[in-house]
């Protein structure tokens, strides 16, 4: 089974602060662990603009990737904006959107990466800078592989 994951690309926070971005290197760790053999883990390429647009606005992932958001958006992602941080989101969203074209064509996939359902088509939130469900959604849908997707969210959060 094909399972990606991109926690290598890690990014800095504050002293204390309570996201906690280990989680995703030790899921990694622990599906390498006791699934070897079973699955092959892979680093996804980054989502694209053309890709993000679909479901995001593009003057916010401009800003994204420049680092021109507001003070008040970078709050309500509730994650210090930095170059890291942009490319792991980027990665992020490319995992899903990888797991899911794999899926689509094996019957299986998993991206260890995402999750980050919170992000608004014009900003981001609770810790999700893009909405990389959305993204992929859409994107399954204009390459035309999946007319309609269902999305089953189990919302473990920090579990």
């Amino acid at each position: 089974m094909q399972v990606y994951s991109c926690d290598t690309f890690t990014y800095p926070l504050p002293e204390g602060h309570r996201f906690p971005a280990q989680k995703y290197r030790l899921l990694r760790e622990r599906v390498a662990r006791e699934l070897a053999g079973d699955v092959t883990l892979s680093v996804p390429d980054a989502a694209t603009d053309d890709a993000l647009a679909l479901a995001h606005d593009l003057d916010y992932v401009r800003r994204v990737r420049a680092g021109a958001l507001a003070p008040r958006e970078v709050r309500r992602i509730g994650l210090p904006w930095s170059p890291e941080l942009v490319e792991r989101t980027l990665c992020s969203v490319g995992a899903t959107i990888a797991a899911s074209r794999v899926a689509l064509a094996e019957g299986i996939a998993v991206s260890l990466a995402g999750g980050t359902h919170h992000a608004f088509r014009d900003h981001g939130e609770g810790f999700c800078v893009f909405n990389d469900v959305a993204v992929a959604a859409r994107l399954m849908q204009a390459e035309g592989r999946a007319r309609r997707v269902a999305v089953i969210d189990c919302d473990v959060h920090q579990g």
